[in-house]
């Protein structure tokens, strides 16, 4: 849902940051490493020490590369084949990176069921990129759902740092409880358009 209607804001926000970044002859492959290697900080390093809020400010920061860089690749002529699949694949690697750490410290801190949780949300999350990447890989149409990558990524980061500053924990309970479920549903929601593209007629 996200994608629908922030996207083409955001890359008019960025382009001139995206521009200044070619012209000091930082690549697109260089910034979506760094927003990576960002993620794997505050969710495996910040979010296990129990500092929720910092954690999700600084991957809500690098969550932004994943615009810069394609607006950098738009910009210099440099969209590729090589540069979707780097960049699909960072995003897995900061998606584990986001609930595996919520994974950790819930573990960490005695929290059994919202560990568990978060591991929903982490699977359900994965599966519906994969499935996703697999119809596109045979040929087939398969996007969209009520919980898209963006939706996820963003409901998750500003939850937790709220509640990393001020909101009880079962507002981050509640918050991956409808996270999971939704996942779930954009899954159902992708297989029935595959299905719907390979049956017999």
């Amino acid at each position: 849902m996200l994608n629908r209607y922030a996207r083409a804001f955001f890359a008019k926000l960025f382009a001139p940051l995206a521009a200044e970044l070619l012209r000091r002859g930082i690549s697109p492959d260089a910034v979506t490493i760094f927003g990576t290697l960002g993620l794997l900080v505050g969710g495996l390093v910040l979010y296990p020490m129990g500092e929720l809020f910092w954690g999700s400010a600084l991957m809500g920061a690098m969550a932004f590369t994943d615009m810069i860089d394609g607006n950098m690749a738009r910009q210099s002529g440099r969209s590729s084949p090589w540069g979707a699949f780097l960049d699909s694949s960072m995003d897995r690697i900061g998606d584990g990176a986001i609930f595996g750490g919520l994974v950790l410290f819930f573990a960490g801190s005695g929290q059994g069921a919202n560990a568990y949780l978060a591991l929903a949300c982490l699977i359900a999350g994965f599966l519906t990129s994969y499935v996703k990447a697999r119809a596109e890989g045979l040929g087939l149409r398969c996007e969209g759902g009520i919980a898209e990558r963006a939706d996820r990524v963003v409901v998750i980061l500003v939850t937790t740092g709220l509640v990393g500053l001020f909101l009880p924990m079962w507002v981050l309970t509640a918050a991956m409880s409808l996270l999971a479920a939704a996942s779930a549903f954009t899954v159902a929601q992708r297989v029935a358009m595959v299905h719907a593209q390979t049956r017999p007629v």
